[in-house]
């Protein structure tokens, strides 16, 4: 569908947006965007069940070597998948038992082809061998790839972070967030002397008699391939339990005392996301946070840190109200992603907002379950400023591509937003837990997340996302104060059909909602004593005020 006509549509449905904003974030798309985020029948005719990853890494040289024994179900039968790898890396072979498969290249996807068609829910394991030296990230973790260097000793340490770039930079696989692996093994051979952390549970430290060892580690919960992760360095490790969850930390040397302080913050990160969420998702393979030379990644059960052991965001307070300084933003926001983001995984990267929004709004619970509920709230409020309505939050499907970083501050306070809606915080925060068991260990799309949250609320919320996720426009809420002392209103600034409850704030102890309607004023009675007094709370809920002079 063209953008012209999707526009069209668009402004059918919706008359009170414009073309120019619907076709604001408009990009031009190359075969390799396609190839990446398009689920062709290449793709969609088999499920990977299980990955053997074997890698060795060569830090001097900036080199890895290995293999991927991978194991797919057939879910049609076919004679030609298709799966992923940088062109840059070499794929040396393809071996399915005793025959060597013939496979071919397109941008950084490579083709692998059966003599015989697979058989429908058959399973069938081969080996990608593979070598080359990976793309290197330039603004680790934005852009994706090694990070090579060394720490204040002089040994190497290493880390990747590849969201959104993909894990095909590094290791062949299927890589689409649609297809998680039931469970994986990693194994990392690393010059002696370093240590390889890895996601999961170590099963086997092996010394390979070359000058390398080699370090297993057996993921047991399906894992999304971004997830998946290397730590190598010259790592010290201490550990505690929290209940029944274990919980393993692994710095420098140097760093040790920094840690053991710093880290104390996981606990009360623990007890805030289990009481607003739900059981941690990855008890089997554990918690892990790792420092990391690049500012952190959210990889499932082994979360990468390098926040220099401050509070804040490198020091700094993301809502400029002095309640982000209190805590270590690593440790809350990427540890949130192991319930949104890696416990649930939306399928396409334009739903990313599934991950960000809910795990910065996280940040705003985390703040209010440990300083009350109007610091949770003035911190929320102080993210707007970060907000700048230039694209929608939900990116365009199928071509690898994510919305505007909006979805960070003004998903989160579209989530607060919607708490304000329900009015009644059990309910809200039992839709929250639900979420967690209702697509514990799921792939989802967006709109399953939005009709879950309508359904369990019993308020169709289907204006409020689309509002919010698909135009830039904020709400405005036009009030004017009549001589009969009543008060009219309006929403404007909105799509056709926008009827999102407000509420007016009458006194410190009073609140009167209200239902404004699109374009279309209503007015309400007030009494005396609250008139002219009355003001919109555009704290709980994310809309612009325009009072304007009654009759």
């Amino acid at each position: 569908m063209s953008h012209k006509i999707f526009a069209f549509l668009l402004l059918f449905l919706f008359p009170g947006l414009s073309i120019a904003q619907l076709l604001q974030n408009k990009h031009s798309f190359t075969h390799a965007d396609s190839l990446r985020g398009f689920l062709s029948q290449n793709r969609l005719s088999y499920h990977v069940r299980f990955y053997d990853l074997s890698i060795t890494i060569n830090p001097d040289k900036q080199f890895i070597e290995g293999s991927n024994k991978i194991t797919l179900k057939a879910l049609k039968p076919l004679n030609r998948i298709q799966l992923d790898l940088f062109k840059n890396m070499k794929i040396l072979s393809i071996q399915y038992g005793s025959k060597t498969l013939r496979f071919t290249r397109d941008e950084n996807t490579f083709y692998v082809y059966f003599d015989k068609p697979l058989i429908k829910d058959s399973t069938y394991t081969f080996e990608v061998n593979y070598s080359g030296n990976p793309q290197i990230a330039k603004n680790p973790p934005w852009d994706g790839g090694f990070t090579w260097t060394k720490d204040s000793s002089g040994k190497n340490w290493v880390g990747v972070s590849c969201q959104g770039t993909g894990a095909s930079l590094w290791w062949p696989n299927k890589d689409h967030q649609s297809d998680e692996v039931d469970s994986m093994i990693i194994r990392v051979a690393v010059p002696n002397g370093l240590k390889d952390i890895s996601n999961g549970r170590l099963i086997n430290t092996v010394d390979l008699g070359n000058g390398y060892t080699r370090f297993d580690w057996f993921i047991h919960n399906p894992i999304n391939n971004y997830g998946v992760t290397v730590n190598v360095g010259n790592y010290i490790q201490f550990s505690e339990n929290f209940q029944d969850l274990s919980c393993d930390y692994f710095v420098l040397p140097e760093h040790e005392a920094q840690a053991r302080k710093q880290f104390k913050q996981v606990r009360s990160m623990l007890n805030a996301f289990i009481y607003y969420f739900g059981p941690y998702p990855f008890k089997e393979d554990g918690y892990k946070l790792i420092e990391s030379p690049y500012l952190g990644m959210e990889h499932q059960s082994a979360i990468a840190y390098g926040n220099h052991f401050k509070n804040g965001y490198l020091g700094e307070d993301m809502s400029e109200t002095g309640f982000g300084l209190s805590w270590d933003y690593i440790i809350v926001h990427e540890s949130a992603h192991e319930w949104f983001g890696n416990n649930i995984t939306s399928k396409d990267i334009a739903d990313m907002w599934v991950h960000e929004s809910f795990a910065t709004y996280a940040e705003g619970l985390f703040v209010e379950f440990n300083q009350g509920y109007a610091a949770g709230q003035a911190y929320l409020f102080g993210l707007r400023s970060g907000i700048h309505n230039n694209g929608p939050i939900i990116g365009p499907f199928q071509v690898n591509k994510e919305g505007s970083e909006d979805m960070y501050p003004k998903g989160a306070n579209l989530l607060n937003t919607i708490r304000h809606i329900i009015n009644k915080d059990s309910l809200w925060f039992a839709i929250l837990r639900k979420l967690n068991s209702t697509f514990y260990h799921k792939t989802v799309e967006g709109k399953e997340i939005e009709n879950f949250i309508s359904t369990q609320s019993h308020i169709d919320l289907s204006p409020v996302f689309y509002q919010y996720l698909n135009t830039i426009e904020i709400p405005h809420l036009k009030m004017k104060w009549e001589n009969d002392h009543s008060l009219s209103f309006k929403w404007d600034h909105c799509i056709k059909g926008f009827n999102m409850p407000v509420d007016i704030i009458l006194s410190e102890t009073k609140k009167l909602r209200i239902y404004p309607e699109a374009s279309k004023w209503s007015s309400i009675a007030l009494s005396q004593s609250d008139f002219p007094k009355p003001e919109a709370d555009n704290h709980g809920f994310y809309i612009d005020i325009a009072s304007i002079p009654g009759n």
